[in-house]
């Protein structure tokens, strides 16, 4: 293991350059599927006939496929629509649509966690159903939803790591380039890889803890 030349100044800064792609991949997909996740759970939770079915199957469908697919399905089937995307978007998207199911389960869960209860009282207090839903459901089931949805963000920053099928130049893939130059480069710098993983990982896990104990 040759620690000196892995962390040398210039392959340190080549890892910091990967992570930088990683950490934008995995905003605009956290922004994205978030967005998507709501109005999709929103929809669901509504029960809106024919809407309800149709989104719940597609949700299914998307949830029982591996991410991995869904990447070669945005990088190299969409080509063959006519729609050619580059390596980093088409790695956004195949997140957002992956993602997406999976959070909208998750909102669509908390919504349903609401007693009914507090909806009936809604009701009669005179707000109508779209009231009811925005003042006094989505608020309490996103307070509910605060420690599930950060546990899909981290692992969605993880998964982020499956582009370097496609070469996508983020975290893994300038390890791999590195590991490449010296078979003694590899433990130093996948080592660092984790300790770059598991910083912002465990400060999204700190601030998922301390959102849920002040709404706890």
């Amino acid at each position: 293991m040759d620690f000196t030349g892995a962390y040398a100044p210039s392959h340190l800064t080549f890892l910091l350059e990967g992570f930088l792609v990683t950490l934008q991949v995995a905003f605009l997909s956290i922004v994205f599927s978030f967005t998507i996740a709501i109005i999709v759970g929103v929809l669901r939770y509504a029960k809106i006939p024919g809407v309800s079915q149709v989104l719940g199957t597609i949700v299914e469908l998307i949830r029982n496929l591996p991410l991995l697919l869904i990447i070669f399905f945005t990088y190299f089937a969409l080509p063959e629509v006519g729609i050619k995307l580059d390596k980093f978007w088409a790695a956004v998207l195949a997140l957002v649509i992956f993602e997406a199911a999976m959070l909208s389960e998750i909102v669509r869960s908390g919504l349903n966690s609401v007693e009914k209860g507090q909806i009936e009282a809604a009701r009669s207090s005179g707000l109508n159903y779209v009231q009811t839903l925005w003042h006094v459901v989505l608020p309490q089931a996103l307070r509910r939803m605060v420690p599930p949805i950060v546990s899909q963000f981290i692992s969605l920053l993880k998964d982020t790591s499956l582009a370097v099928v496609i070469a996508l130049p983020e975290l893994m893939n300038h390890a791999q380039i590195i590991n490449g130059r010296n078979v003694n480069y590899v433990i130093p710098t996948f080592l660092m890889v984790a300790v770059m993983y598991f910083i912002v990982n465990y400060a999204l896990s700190v601030v998922s803890k301390r959102l849920e104990n002040k709404h706890a």
